[in-house]
């Protein structure tokens, strides 16, 4: 899918919005709402109002790594992303060329056999390629997550204006994985949740499922659909979806990442249960959604492969009117920018319809 509009370079948030003004906390976005090709403008501070008792947020608690490592090829300086650890401890990671301004651009990958001098004398050696841009690596002493640690920060985009600490890539969900694993790049839709807002929402009925999706480097340049990525649904998470399913409640997931995950556990029946391990899966409108009948999620890229997925969810007119307004209401775009919440349209014919009705 790609929507026939082109985002402006002013519309690219630069900073999170905490930090856009005195008094600001992350929930200090513009929230668009989209039921069907109706359209309404809030704050997300009011997001409590728009859901209801009953109401299930799927939230993806995979926390953000420090992903971004200087390295050198000869005497060329390059950046490495580490995307995706696999099981055989090779790492997918992208090689981008630093551009002068603290950011990166993109570069050629490979050959296989390039060498990447690390911090502290690692050595990284590219093996075969993933997709696009990506490649299998290996690091001497396959030590990943303490380089990253010790050496790594956060990935950061052009349209971004300075450098942030780790913590600003964090959301209120993130939990620290039994294995140190986690995102190349932060679950954004979830960064404006406060501590406040979850207290408040927890306190109108509406419950939180959380899943995990630990996501790779996003397609800023090459629009590419996602590749396998590492997955878990809780058996307690499940049970909420299912429950939630079976009554009144609309089961809403926070973030793309978090659709992937639960779509990935649903059976042939229609029943979600606990899993783990890798998903391919590309949620299309072809495909359709079995689980989720709304998301929250940020407005991206008019090419972006999440757009399918978000076709898949609420239909192309929907997404064509949202887009359109937002645009027209100069609603920010990127990991800090304001937020679309899509929801199912209301009204006498809804409950005759069965889920997922647009």
């Amino acid at each position: 899918m790609t929507l026939a509009v082109r985002v402006p370079e002013e519309l690219s948030a630069r900073v999170p919005a905490e930090q856009r003004g005195p008094g600001l906390d992350r929930d200090a976005v513009r929230l668009l709402v989209s039921r069907g090709t109706e359209v309404s403008h809030h704050s997300f501070g009011e997001l409590p109002l728009l859901l209801r008792a009953g109401d299930l947020l799927v939230v993806n608690t995979s926390p953000t790594l420090a992903a971004a490592v200087d390295g050198r090829i000869g005497h060329a300086r390059v950046v490495v992303h580490f995307s995706t650890r696999g099981d055989d401890g090779r790492w997918a990671v992208e090689l981008r060329d630093p551009d002068g301004r603290g950011t990166t651009r993109a570069r050629a990958g490979g050959p296989a056999g390039t060498e990447v001098r690390l911090p502290g004398g690692g050595r990284l050696v590219l093996e075969e390629a993933v997709s696009g841009r990506l490649w299998w690596a290996r690091v001497d002493g396959g030590d990943v997550l303490g380089l990253l640690r010790e050496h790594g920060r956060p990935i950061r985009y052009s349209y971004t204006e300075r450098d942030q600490p780790l913590s600003v890539y964090q959301t209120v969900f993130a939990l620290p994985s039994p294995d140190g694993a986690g995102s190349a790049e932060m679950p954004s839709a979830a960064r404006p949740f406060t501590a406040r807002l979850v207290a408040e929402l927890v306190s109108r009925g509406v419950q939180f499922a959380p899943v995990t999706l630990h996501t790779g480097v996003a397609s800023a340049e090459a629009h590419e659909p996602p590749y396998p990525e590492r997955f878990s649904v809780p058996e307690a998470s499940a049970r909420l979806i299912n429950a939630a399913r079976a009554g009144d409640g609309r089961v809403v997931a926070v973030g793309t990442t978090a659709v992937r995950a639960v779509e990935s556990a649903v059976g042939a029946d229609g029943v979600v249960r606990a899993r783990a391990g890798w998903t391919d899966l590309v949620v299309t409108p072809e495909r359709g959604v079995r689980v989720v009948d709304g998301l929250l999620t940020g407005l991206h890229e008019p090419e972006a492969s999440h757009l399918l997925m978000l076709e898949a969810v609420a239909g192309r007119a929907a997404i064509d009117r949202g887009y359109e307004e937002a645009l027209r209401r100069t609603y920010l775009w990127h990991e800090f920018g304001d937020v679309h919440l899509l929801l199912p349209q209301e009204g006498p014919h809804t409950e005759h319809c069965g889920r997922n009705c647009w």
